[in-house]
């Protein structure tokens, strides 16, 4: 066996200068460590916020120079209001089959096309004007009351009422900007719990409708004009606004403000929205559409809360 004991390695003692360099190594080991860790993290941060940029928050609770104006069909409601509120005339027999047929192709155009057809917009204009001529504003608001809750109720987009919410809880003032009846807009803005709305007036004489407008509809660039006198008369800045629709149509009104969102935009609108780098919110589908600088109020994380919350409040409110 001593044969082999040049094989077994000596126990040595360690020297001081032997200790030393264990210590310095050990040392510089641990800067080493800690400096590749702090570089891994900058590297991190650096990397997501070139993929998210921080945005403001938004909206900016407070601030009572900005209020929020959505358009109300196909934007905040499936279809058409004021094709509903046929059907509920229809029911209550204020009209005749045929008048009902040409609101039910209306309608149906309206869904499948995805857009507002002047030509069809003026069709039904004239058949509500002559179906409620000769009636009391107070009756056909009573009938409406129902008529939400018969047909509109159940047709309001979950996502685009989170995006209202969170500008009433922000303390700003949320408007529809609408087409539809003004009595019909203030119905469903007051039963969502929304500020108020702007509609198209029919003429009344001693609380009875004339068969005839105020004006025109409430449509295109007349609800520019319309936001604009009431932004005006509120105090309010455009620039601190925000305005949401789906259709190339209300463009005008989209322009009109500092914070532009189009919600299911039609074709054009999505292309003219994209090309100036406008907010996009699609809820006709599963998927998430594409985003272009969503805000926090709008964004995944607190959608998906918010959308629980406004659809709770929603269905407490009916």
């Amino acid at each position: 066996m001593a044969a082999l004991g040049w094989l077994t390695p000596r126990r040595r003692s360690a020297t001081a200068r032997s200790v030393l360099a264990g210590e310095a190594a050990a040392e510089a080991a641990r800067k080493t460590s800690l400096q590749l860790e702090k570089e891994r993290e900058e590297a991190a941060e650096a990397a997501a916020a070139e993929a998210a940029p921080e945005e403001p928050e938004f909206p900016v609770a407070g601030d009572d120079r900005a209020a929020a104006f959505f358009d109300l069909d196909n934007t905040v409601m499936q279809g058409a209001a004021i094709f509903h509120f046929g059907r509920g005339l229809y029911k209550r027999k204020f009209f005749q089959r045929r008048e009902l047929a040409r609101f039910a192709w209306a309608q149906a155009w309206f869904r499948l096309a995805g857009v507002e057809d002047p030509a069809h917009m003026q069709e039904a204009r004239d058949s509500a004007l002559s179906i409620v001529k000769g009636h009391k504003v107070s009756e056909l608001m009573s009938i409406g009351e129902e008529i939400y809750d018969e047909y509109m109720a159940d047709r309001i987009w979950p996502g685009t009422l989170a995006l209202a919410q969170a500008h009433l809880d922000a303390g700003q003032k949320v408007w529809l900007v609408t087409a539809a009846p003004v009595e019909t807009a203030a119905i469903i803005a007051r039963r969502l719990g929304l500020t108020g709305a702007l509609g198209t007036v029919a003429e009344s004489v001693d609380g009875v409708y004339t068969g005839k407008l105020v004006g025109e509809l409430l449509h295109g660039p007349a609800k520019a004009e319309a936001v604009r006198a009431l932004a005006a008369a509120e105090g309010l800045e455009l620039a601190r606004c925000a305005a949401y629709s789906d259709s190339h149509n209300d463009i005008p009104m989209l322009s009109l403000v500092g914070h532009p969102y189009a919600i299911n935009p039609d074709a054009k609108l999505h292309k003219y929205a994209k090309e100036r780098e406008w907010r996009l919110r699609d809820y006709r589908t599963g998927r998430k559409a594409v985003k272009v600088g969503i805000p926090a109020a709008a964004g995944v994380g607190a959608l998906a809360g918010g959308t629980a919350a406004a659809v709770a409040l929603h269905r407490r409110r009916r």
